[in-house]
């Protein structure tokens, strides 16, 4: 892993001997084998159990989240091939596990795939924003913090001027039942923030008195509606015919981190998936560590 290991010392070491096995034996590449390693280390940090005691349950369990979170079928695919092909090699070490390889599922789900952009995509509409107006760059560092962090529309409308930590590149998120989060920015998409707030925002909130960071023309909170329409008239004008809403943006962040590797346990944490309180903001996980997978990670990077 990234800095920090976090899998114990016994699934660690199984997942060593695989690796060793598949460089040797097999003759795979550095690409080959980096790739196998970040599939494994991800379900096995995921599932936070004994390799031996992990069933069928729980590899549906995490596949299933996976797809909620939007990663494409044939990637899902590809981690079901990396985790039998990690079982098949224990079974051959006459190592015992509880796992049945015969009832792992195929991956053939059915059900509507959250809509994402494509990095390429996204990355287009963000640059096509014109920031030669206060209102543009109020546009632009919305919907680049939106894709930076995986914000819910409530949480971006909600976001105050003191929940920036702008030293560390961090927000501080207050999402679903009053539980609150810190996520990190990607620094290209903070110095947009940072532009908005000393450039735009005071002359959009003339004279009224409000610690909301994003505002509407007439200096008061943004609408979820207000939002849904700034988006839908950029889309239009950066020449995209998808439909995309606000959610497009936390589907599409937390899908490019997937695809390029992170954690799902660390993605569902960013995304404020995972129950955590204000006093102890990262449970069982690091820090700096969540830092480091974002920057490592994200496009914006």
């Amino acid at each position: 892993m990234n800095n920090i290991d976090l899998l114990s010392s016994r699934n660690r070491a199984l997942l060593n001997n695989y690796q060793y096995h598949l460089k040797v034996e097999k003759g795979l590449s550095e690409n080959t084998l980096s790739s196998y390693a970040r599939d494994l280390e991800d379900v096995l940090l995921f599932l936070d159990k004994p390799v031996e005691e992990i069933q069928v349950k729980d590899i549906v369990d995490y596949f299933v989240s996976l797809q909620e979170l939007g990663l494409s079928t044939s990637s899902i695919a590809r981690k079901r091939s990396s985790v039998k092909g990690f079982y098949l090699f224990l079974q051959e070490e006459e190592i015992d596990f509880v796992l049945n390889l015969d009832s792992l599922p195929q991956i053939k789900y059915s059900q509507h795939l959250p809509d994402v952009l494509s990095v390429n995509e996204m990355l287009k509409l963000l640059n096509s924003i014109s920031t030669d107006s206060t209102l543009g760059m109020r546009n632009k560092a919305m919907l680049e913090l939106m894709y930076a962090s995986g914000l819910r529309i409530s949480e971006v409308i909600d976001l105050t001027i003191h929940d920036v930590i702008w030293e560390e590149s961090l927000i501080r998120v207050t999402g679903k039942g009053s539980k609150q989060r810190i996520v990190p920015v990607a620094d290209k998409s903070l110095s947009f923030l940072l532009r908005y707030y000393h450039n735009a925002r005071g002359d959009i909130r003339k004279e009224k008195e409000t610690d909301i960071m994003f505002l509407n023309k007439r200096g008061g909170k943004l609408s979820r509606m207000g939002v849904w329409k700034i988006i839908r008239k950029l889309t239009v004008e950066a020449g995209l015919s998808k439909n995309i809403s606000p959610h497009t943006f936390r589907h599409s962040f937390a899908t490019h981190l997937l695809e390029a590797g992170a954690n799902l346990r660390i993605v569902q944490t960013l995304l404020g998936h995972v129950s955590i309180n204000t006093t102890q903001i990262y449970t069982n996980i690091d820090k700096n560590y969540i830092i480091k997978e974002h920057k490592l990670y994200h496009p914006r990077g």
